[in-house]
């Protein structure tokens, strides 16, 4: 997969890049400052769902470029296998932060002037946003940094 000649994969991974902190560090607020949960619910789902999509865009144009350029493969692996990792965990925060947007809603803070109402499940949901959040910075961190290893040396 190209884009005017450059592979697309270098290109998607940015978007991974930019929008997965974003995304995590959104999911943390969500989860620890109740106030703002009327301001970071769509954004959340919004980002995390982006990110999902991102990384199964990059990951398919990873392999594309692997197959193109077979030669890489002995320098590639440990990244082709984090990008992997990724791919999953930035799916499962997806569903996690959807989870999180319908448990931990509440009534706007601007229509109610009270800020966020009791939650469903609040401290579990609060728990496992903040655990995916954590587990998406590290996963992303870790595929990152195998690849810019297998890039720059």
């Amino acid at each position: 997969m190209e884009l005017n000649g450059v592979p697309l994969h270098p290109l998607v991974v940015h978007a991974v890049v930019v929008l997965g902190p974003l995304a995590a560090l959104t999911g943390l607020a969500y989860a620890f400052v109740p106030r703002w949960r009327w301001l970071l619910r769509w954004p959340l789902v919004v980002l995390a769902v982006v990110t999902a999509v991102a990384a199964l865009v990059a990951v398919a144009a990873g392999e594309d470029l692997l197959a193109a350029r077979p030669e890489l493969a002995p320098i590639v692996e440990e990244h082709e296998e984090a990008g992997e990792n990724l791919r999953s965990v930035a799916l499962i925060y997806a569903v996690v932060a959807a989870v999180g947007a319908w448990a931990l809603g509440g009534t706007s803070a601007l229509a109610s002037g009270r800020g966020a109402r009791p939650t469903r499940f609040g401290i579990p949901v609060m728990v496992l946003l903040a655990v995916a959040a954590v587990g998406l910075l590290v996963t992303l961190y870790l595929a990152g940094d195998s690849g810019a290893r297998a890039v720059w040396g």
